[in-house]
């Protein structure tokens, strides 16, 4: 006999709780689908809609399983019936589905609650980090035509040593030793590369190299870093409140770092204003500073870290001064049919009063113009 697909099922259990007082227990959601079910579940079907039942009341309903699927980098709702999934290697469609346009938009508003922000037709969409680091994006309509448009990217703990991206060829050629060389060194670099290049990954990884009597601190935007080292001091960044207020950003942790005596400051993504106090610090001594940058190619890090600056209030040639005597590398990673890896290991150039990167060693053997600057830079012989 049948007792009816899960979906009603489970929406017939969230409407009883929704509707009920105090905190909910898993004990009363399995009563309310057994009752629900008028009893005719087995134990395995009871089972799997309190979990169902539990996604949708506090997790992320259908996306749900979905997020815990190893190696799920996005998940992406475009309609109740257009879901996608990128497992690492580009977007495809998923099996979850949603009963209809108003489940997308509970369950957007309720993971913007959870962020402790808001999210209604007075605030059409929301940029925040879940509880759990996980990335939230959405946008209601009528400012998303097609319905609720909903965008979630997991992020994961980047925990692979140097030596586990070198086993898995993350480091093609002679990119492990320049790298070792770079943090020996202190160089102060970028990270670049476009998105799901591995650059958390990579930096991480590069911290793990660091000598133990270092002192790491990290500014970031959710806890992605978590480099092999004995000393690592944490800030992290906080979206402001219901009421609007209470925001700490990137800007204000890069200045509360450098009153933290940072042997190594780190910011986890260079995206806004914060790219002026950085470049500032690592003008003021504090050597092997480092951090990651959204950039296609190495050549369009100038570009990127000027729009920021000026954005910033600092000036374009101002900008550059700083950036020249603040950066000497760019490592540059690619996503490729192969895996990520290490494409690019470039220098920081003056040219006249602004700033060039070109590439001192290449992992596929191109031209290599600053060759002979990123030795010096490295101390070490540089093949070609």
């Amino acid at each position: 006999m049948s007792v009816g697909a899960p979906g009603p099922l489970v929406e017939r259990v969230r409407a009883r709780l929704a509707a009920g007082p105090g905190v909910v227990s898993s004990a009363a959601v399995a009563a309310l689908v057994r009752e629900e079910s008028g009893g005719l579940l087995g134990d395995r079907a009871v089972l799997e809609a309190v979990r169902m039942a539990s996604d949708e009341l506090s997790g992320a309903g259908p996306l749900e399983p979905l997020l815990r699927t190893p190696g799920v980098t996005d998940v992406l709702v475009n309609g109740p019936d257009q879901v996608w999934v990128d497992r690492g290697s580009g977007l495809e469609p998923a099996d979850a589905r949603f009963p209809d346009e108003q489940a997308v938009r509970r369950l957007a508003v309720r993971l913007a609650a959870a962020a402790g922000r808001r999210l209604d037709d007075a605030a059409p969409w929301v940029d925040a980090s879940l509880p759990d680091g996980t990335r939230l994006h959405a946008v209601l309509p009528p400012v998303s035509g097609g319905g609720t448009c909903l965008s979630l990217r997991v992020l994961r703990r980047a925990r692979l040593s140097f030596a586990d991206l070198a086993a898995r060829g993350a480091l093609p050629g002679a990119a492990a030793d320049l790298l070792r060389a770079a943090v020996q060194r202190r160089a102060a670099f970028l990270v670049t590369g476009g998105t799901g290049s591995g650059k958390t990954t990579v930096l991480s990884a590069l911290l793990g190299l660091v000598p133990p009597d270092e002192r790491l601190v990290l500014c970031e935007d959710a806890p992605e870093l978590w480099p092999d080292h004995p000393h690592v001091v944490r800030l992290l960044t906080r979206p402001p409140n219901v009421e609007a207020v209470g925001a700490v950003t990137l800007r204000d942790l890069v200045r509360q770092a450098l009153r933290m005596r940072p042997d190594r400051l780190v910011v986890g993504e260079v995206r806004g204003a914060e790219v002026v106090d950085l470049l500032a610090a690592l003008n003021t001594g504090h050597d092997g500073g480092c951090g990651t940058l959204h950039v296609n190619r190495p050549a369009e890090v100038p570009a990127r870290l000027e729009a920021l600056g000026v954005a910033a209030g600092l000036g374009r040639v101002a900008v550059h001064s700083q950036a020249a005597a603040a950066l000497s590398l760019v490592v540059h990673l690619q996503r490729a049919p192969v895996g990520r890896r290490v494409a690019e290991v470039a220098v920081v150039r003056r040219r006249r009063e602004l700033i060039e990167v070109v590439p001192g060693w290449r992992s596929d053997g191109g031209e290599s113009p600053g060759r002979a600057e990123l030795a010096a830079v490295l101390g070490c012989r540089v093949p070609g």
